[in-house]
């Protein structure tokens, strides 16, 4: 089923199931002013059951970020694999349960379900906190920098070079 980016207007929907599938690349991280992702390659499904004024939303993220490796400062392909599921209510919000599920409250009188928001914290906050290559992934050139290597090479030739006795 076809809707506007990430928009669904729940009132067009007829009861039962109905799948949405889109892609997102690095103009969807751009429109929220995020900087860290080089580029995206990302699929995402998202499947709706709408029963009454009971809606639910299952919506699975699967690809690929490209990001800054935090270590030699080379380009990191990061993968992504997201699961979402929300329940959509409508009214006033309310005090959540303990479901296992987020709930997202759309205000009386509308029924557009903008899911954009949603799918960008969930690929955020799915990423690791510190992003770097696995071992032996990185750069060789930075990290003979970060090994000292090249320190050495400049300590040498420091007019301090002649003092590094006396530390001894």
């Amino acid at each position: 089923m076809e809707s506007n980016g990430f928009l669904i207007q729940l009132d067009e929907i007829p009861g039962g199931e109905a799948v949405f599938e889109w892609k997102a690349g690095k103009d969807f991280f751009e429109s929220f002013e995020n900087e860290e992702v080089i580029d995206a390659q990302l699929d995402i499904k998202t499947i709706l059951r709408k029963a009454g004024g009971y809606v639910t939303v299952d919506c699975k993220v699967v690809g690929e970020l490209t990001l800054t490796c935090d270590r030699c400062a080379e380009d990191l392909v990061m993968p992504i694999d997201v699961a979402i599921a929300l329940n959509v209510k409508f009214g006033q919000e309310e005090e959540e349960d303990d479901d296992v599920r987020e709930t997202i409250f759309i205000p009386a009188g509308e029924s557009a379900l903008d899911l954009s928001q949603t799918i960008y914290d969930y690929v955020c906050l799915s990423l690791p906190l510190q992003r770097v290559h696995p071992e032996g992934g990185c750069s060789q050139a930075a990290l003979k920098y970060l090994g000292g290597e090249a320190d050495a090479e400049v300590a040498d030739s420091s007019p301090f070079a002649s003092l590094k006795h006396l530390l001894q």
